[in-house]
Formats: C-alpha cells, structure tokens, sequence
C-alpha cells in the first residue's frame, strides 16, 4: 500500500467511527452507568493496593505511610499460619471442584429429562429459593440442624442408637458442611446456566439419535453433554481461577477456633489480621498475593482449555 494513502484511510476509519457513533449513540449512553461503576468502585481503589507494600497507618495515609517494600509479603510466607491457611484454601477449592461444581450440570441434566412440567417448576423453585437467602440465615439454619441437644440431625442420630455430636467444633467435620451448605444454597441457581446452554442443543440431533436406536443414556453421552461442553469449559476456568477465592463469610459464620486447623483459609486470615488486628498493610499484601496467584490459574486454565477442548475465555 502506497504510503500516501495512509492518511486518508485513517480519515475513513475516524469517519466511520464517528458514524458509528452517532448511529449507536443510545446504546452508548446507556452503557456509560455501568462504566462509571466499573472505574468508581474496581479501578480506583487499586491506587489502594500500593498499601501492600508500606507500613500503612490510618493517620497518616497512605502517600505519608513509610515504605517497607517486600516486607508484608516476607511476613505472611514466613509466618506460621502461611502453609495452614494455603492448604485448607486448596483443600477446600479442590472438594469444591469435585463436588459443587458437578452438582448443578447434573440436576440441570436430571431436569432437562423431565417431562411433567409442573413437577419439574416445583423442583427448580424449590432448588433456587435458597439461593436468595440471606447467608447468615443460612449459616443460622445449619447451626441450629447441627446443634448436640435441639438439632434435627442429633435427634435422628439418637433415635437410632448413635451418640449426639457437637459436629460445629470438629474440625473433621467442617469442610463436609461447608460444601454441603454451599451446594444447597447454589446449586439450583447455577443450573440456570447449563438449562439455557440445554435449550440451545439442536433437537432434531435427538430425533437422528432416536432413528438411530440410540437410548436416553447415549443421546446424554454422544449429544447433550458435547453441547453444553462449551458452557461447562467456561464455568471451570473461572472456578478455577478463583481456587483461592473461598466464601469467607461463610466460613467466618461457622468457624470457630477450635475449627481453625481445617476451617482457617487464607480469606478468614485477612480479615482477622485486617479489621480485628488492624495490620491492613499485611492484609493487602495477602489479598494482592491471593488476586495474582487467582489471576495466574485463570490464564493457565484458558490456555489448557483452548488447547485441549478449543473453547475459552478468549
């Protein structure tokens, strides 16, 4: 291309641009809201993050602050609750992954094979009602089934011959009731997901597969779950970069000290050192490592996923 014709080809594109524009502008107007949000309350408070790397002080802010450079971050690695606080945050991301996410691709599956409809309304309602409870409701429901003299659970427990248990103040028991809380509260509101994915599967592939004497078990296995693969790669990459994300609030409502060797995740440690100990230097520092470490999974998952299944992020 002449090198002569660069300026006027710039001054299309800039025309078109303005034509579009002005075509569109409602749209845009409409979007500007949701860009303020997006700048007010996600990219302004990052200038925040520079307090990860000074000795912060309410009074004196944080352009006085003095700086420590590395020092939060060399106090968090080297401290005694590091190795505890990583492994249950995993641990508990990894049962999360085997357990809570399939959950809602299988009652989504279970669902799409229903045929009554009014028995199929009644048992999506009734699987995403808890997730617009309140999660201290909830946490306060499952305290109350779990309690050792009025809970629901001791008492079938005790009717057939077993011992009641204070199962709040195992640590043995945590992670098992905080994933099953997680799974009731969530999994009929995700199902939302893999049910429009479902909805999208051309039909007329059931029909061939019909024709073809294949039974519901391999129309399942050869069409519905390679058409909602594409869904089911994206959710896991974001499932997986956020590995290190656990709900704190649920943890804090349950746990207890005497839970902390499995229930202390590295989120209940930066709320504990940020607002109770008042340490908010060292507590954005473990937040900023929690972000790059969940960053670096998300883009590893993309990768992987584009590679072995073409679907991704981007």
């Amino acid at each position: 291309m002449n090198v002569s014709q660069l300026p006027a080809n710039k001054d299309l594109m800039f025309r078109r641009l303005i034509k579009d524009l002005l075509r569109d502008r409602r749209l845009y107007f409409m979007l500007i809201p949701f860009v303020l949000w997006y700048i007010v309350f996600l990219y302004k408070p990052m200038y925040g993050l520079v307090i990860a790397f000074k000795d912060y002080s309410v009074f004196r802010g944080i352009a006085d602050s003095p700086w420590v450079g590395f020092e939060n971050f060399q106090l968090f690695f080297n401290s005694p609750y590091f190795s505890r606080t990583l492994i249950n945050t995993v641990m508990i991301s990894f049962y999360s992954l085997i357990f809570a996410f399939p959950a809602p691709i299988i009652l989504a599956l279970l669902l799409n094979e229903v045929r009554n409809r009014v028995f199929k309304r009644w048992v999506q309602t009734l699987t995403y009602l808890p997730h617009f409870i309140s999660v201290v409701v909830v946490a306060g429901i499952v305290t109350n089934f779990l309690a050792p003299t009025t809970g629901i659970v001791n008492h079938f427990i005790a009717l057939f011959g077993g011992e009641r248990q204070y199962f709040l103040v195992n640590p043995d028991y945590f992670r098992t009731i905080f994933i099953g809380m997680g799974i009731w509260k969530d999994v009929g509101f995700n199902a939302i997901i893999y049910l429009a994915a479902l909805s999208a599967v051309n039909p007329e592939l059931y029909e061939a597969a019909v024709i073809d004497g294949a039974n519901r078990w391999k129309q399942t296995l050869h069409i519905t779950l390679p058409g909602i693969w594409p869904t089911v790669s994206i959710m896991l990459i974001l499932a997986i970069g956020n590995l290190l994300d656990v709900s704190y609030e649920t943890i804090i409502l349950l746990y207890q000290p005497a839970t902390y060797a499995t229930a202390d995740v590295i989120s209940t440690y930066v709320y504990r050192s940020g607002i109770q100990e008042m340490k908010y230097g060292l507590s954005v520092a473990v937040g900023l490592f929690n972000s790059l470490v969940g960053f670096i999974l998300i883009i590893a998952a993309n990768r992987l996923s584009n590679k072995l299944t073409q679907n991704g992020l981007w």
